[in-house]
Formats: structure tokens, C-alpha cells, sequence
């Protein structure tokens, strides 16, 4: 049963009131039965859903509106996040969702998406927090981890008890994790591995409890799972960012730290294990970054037609009306797409250019979308009480990671013409 999976928040609520409440306060972006053209789902992606995936969608619009919408102007402004979000997030069951077993929901590759999709309709540095958590740190302990670390780990991860990041970006290597820095020497008196180096622009990391880090170990890409209080690691905070104010940016910092030997992640070996994990992270953003587009589109279009300029609503005029056909077309063409994903992964028929293309496609058109959207609105338009600039702002961030808009041109291209243009 889908309530025994994907947990309602823990005073609960009655998801058929929840959908007679969606129903009744236009709240929802589709219906499941449509007479004429809807806008809000012009290809009817509903219809395609599940139950069980329209009813987590459903869920997770109604936490997001009523829970994480109100914190979200203050959180920005302040750059806090609040580690409570994960708790909550770790209630509902959107921690690990795609997971079987160790308390996770074990729900579909689509699901995963609506979440994201959902989450970043109010921030894409709270659905950031929830990718690392879910795609980037439990994700590769499911998959290479030993018996012991998934049950030492995992259960906690899921209800959001731990928090974690992941370690892959450094200083001097961003696009070309092979020359990473951070190494690894095993020194068996101790039975531990010394790790050194620095880590860069990790999500989650002032907050962690714990750190999956990738480093060089005889030559060969290793990951280890390093704890909180470890002698030697450091996870400062990076101030000043303009980006994804809302979620927790920082350093890992590892100075001669000991790490035992049942903390390597027996499975993975070599730039593949990390590889897979961006894949997974990288699909979600392909949801989400449509998420925070809906949002500016629906905020603009709300907009040009409560606002009258020489007499009219804006929204009467033609290159207005042209904007907006464009969006539209945009958003719901990339979701499509990403449903179209999300059905392949969970047939095990998805391939890493895919990927490559929805998120390069996704992002890129998302960021675009949020600078019209941002235009539109005029003066308005860099307010943070309309919340275009803010999306706007945390989309230049999500152009930028697990892959730069021009890497995965990069990727697409050496499939196409099977020539490596990156060396």
C-alpha cells in the first residue's frame, strides 16, 4: 500500500480532502478529467501518472504550499537553512524514494521526479538539499556500500536524522574530476586510510553528519564515508553566495584524517561509481528545474493580467501572449521528456547522454524562462516578494552543477560525431 511507502507528515492529513482542497482553490496544476484545453496541462501528463505517482504529487504540492512556501522569503534573505526541512521531508517519505527497503519508499523513478519538480517549485535550494541527500549520498551507499553501512546509515538517512553530502568538486578541478587532488594512503598498522585534500561548493556540508568523498587511492578513484568529528575534517560554510541562498553551501576540508577501512565503499572503483551517482542526481534536476519555470510562468501570467498599462491588462498584447506561448511550449515539451526518462530508467533502458541532454535542456531553458518571466514583471520583476528574481538567481547555480550547460554539449557531441573534444 502507497500510505505504508510514502508517509504522510506525522499529525497527518486526509489526501481526499487534500484533493477536494486542490480542486477548490485551483491549486493544482492538472484534472483528471478534461473538457476543453487546459494550460496548466496541455498534454495531459496527469493522465499518464499513476495513481500512486498522483497522489505523492498531490502530497508533496500540498507540504510544499502549506509548509516550505511561508519559510522561504526569510530563508533567503537570511541564507538559513533549516535542517528541520529534512525531518519533515524524511516524514513524508521523499528521502531515498526510489530506495527498496531500509525505511524508504520504494516508489518510481517518475515519482522521485514529481518530488523534486514539486519541491523546486518553491526553492531549488531546498529540492538541492533533497537530491544530495537522496541521489548523491544514499544513492551510492545503497548501491557500493557494505551490508554494514546500509544498515548503519541508511534507515537515518531516510527519516532525515543524518544529514550528508557529497565530495567530488575541487578547487582546481570542477569539469575534470580525473585530476581530482584529495588522495588517500592506507596504512595498515591502523587499519585506516589517511585521507588529505579539499573539496569545494559542496551542498550540505556546514550541516553534515556525514561526508561521502571521492579520492585517489593507489592510482584509483575510491569513495569513503567520513562522520562528523573526525580529526582533521572541516566543513566551513561559503558566505556571499547570490545563488541558492536557502541551502547550505561549504568546504570539506581533510587534514591527515583517519578513516577505518570498513568505511570504503567496497563496490565502487574508478570515476564510474561517482558517474552513476550524478546520473540519478541529474534526472531529478531535469524535473526540477521545470518546477521553479512553472513557478515564474505562473507568477508572470498572473501578473500581465491583474496589471493594466494604457488602458488594458499586458497581458492583451501580442509579444506578451507570445512570450507566454513560448514558456508553455518549453516547460511542458521538457516535461514530457522527463517523464519519458523516468519510464526508461525504471525499465533499466536509461543511458547517461540522456540524461546529459534533459538536464542541459531542462536547466538552460528554466534559466531562460526565469529572465522572461523576470522582464515581464518590470520594476516588480526584482523583488524577492514575486520570487522570479530569487528562482532566477538559484537557476544560474543549477545551469552551473553536476555538469555546466557546455559539458554536457561536450557529452551529446562526443556521442555524435564519436570524437573526444574535452582534451
Amino acid at each position: 500500500m502507497l500510505m505504508n511507502r510514502f508517509h504522510t507528515l506525522r499529525h497527518g492529513f486526509d489526501v481526499k480532502f487534500v484533493k477536494n482542497l486542490f480542486q477548490k482553490q485551483n491549486l493544482c496544476t492538472t484534472t483528471i478529467v478534461h473538457e476543453k484545453f487546459d494550460w496548466q496541462d496541455p498534454f495531459r501528463i496527469y493522465d499518464e501518472l499513476t495513481s500512486e505517482e498522483r497522489e505523492i504529487k498531490d502530497q508533496m504540492r500540498y507540504y510544499c504550499t502549506k509548509q516550505l512556501m511561508p519559510r522561504i522569503l526569510q530563508a533567503n534573505r537570511n541564507e538559513h537553512f533549516d535542517t528541520n526541512i529534512l525531518k519533515e521531508m524524511g516524514a513524508l517519505g521523499a528521502l531515498g524514494p526510489t530506495l527498496e527497503g531500509y525505511g524508504c519508499a520504494n516508489v518510481s523513478s517518475v515519482a522521485y521526479g514529481l518530488i523534486t519538480y514539486e519541491i523546486e517549485r518553491v526553492d531549488s535550494g531546498y529540492r538541492s538539499s533533497v537530491s544530495v541527500q537522496s541521489s548523491l549520498v544514499m544513492y551510492p551507499i545503497y548501491a557500493f556500500g557494505s551490508k554494514e553501512q546500509k544498515d548503519k546509515y541508511l534507515p537515518k538517512l531516510a527519516k532525515g536524522e543524518l544529514i550528508g553530502c557529497f565530495g567530488l568538486t575541487e578547487p582546481n578541478h570542477g569539469s575534470d574530476p580525473s585530476g581530482m587532488e584529495t588522495n588517500a594512503k592506507y596504512d595498515p598498522s591502523s587499519k585506516t586510510y589517511i585521507l588529505n585534500g579539499t573539496k569545494t561548493w559542496i551542498t550540505n556540508a556546514p550541516v553534515a553528519d556525514i561526508f561521502v568523498v571521492w579520492a585517489k587511492c593507489d592510482n584509483k578513484i575510491r569513495g569513503f564515508i567520513l562522520e562528523k568529528g573526525m580529526k582533521g575534517l572541516s566543513a566551513p560554510k561559503i558566505e556571499g553566495k547570490f545563488s541558492l541562498r536557502a541551502s547550505a553551501t561549504g568546504m570539506i576540508i581533510m587534514e591527515d584524517i583517519r578513516v577505518p577501512e570498513e568505511n570504503i565503499l567496497p563496490k565502487a572503483e574508478g570515476l564510474k561509481g561517482p558517474f552513476m551517482c550524478l546520473t540519478n542526481a541529474r534526472f531529478g534536476i531535469s524535473w526540477g528545474a521545470m518546477g521553479a519555470a512553472t513557478s515564474c510562468f505562473e507568477t508572470a501570467r498572473n501578473y500581465v493580467l491583474d496589471r493594466n498599462q494604457f488602458g488594458k491588462p499586458l497581458a492583451s498584447n501580442q509579444i506578451i501572449q507570445l512570450k507566454l506561448a513560448d514558456m508553455l511550449t518549453e516547460i511542458n515539451l521538457s516535461l514530457l521528456s522527463s517523464l519519458h526518462l523516468g519510464r526508461l530508467k525504471d525499465k533499466n533502458m536509461l543511458q547517461p547522454e540522456m540524461v546529459s541532454l534533459a538536464k542541459r535542456n531542462s536547466a538552460g531553458k528554466a534559466l531562460a524562462i526565469a529572465r522572461v518571466c523576470r522582464d515581464m514583471l518590470g520594476g516588480n520583476g526584482i523583488s524577492d516578494e514575486y520570487h522570479v528574481i530569487r528562482h532566477m538567481m538559484n537557476l544560474e547555480a543549477v545551469n552551473t552543477y553536476e555538469g555546466t550547460h557546455d559539458i554536457h554539449a561536450l557529452i551529446l557531441g562526443r556521442s555524435i560525431t564519436g570524437i573526444q573534444a574535452f582534451k
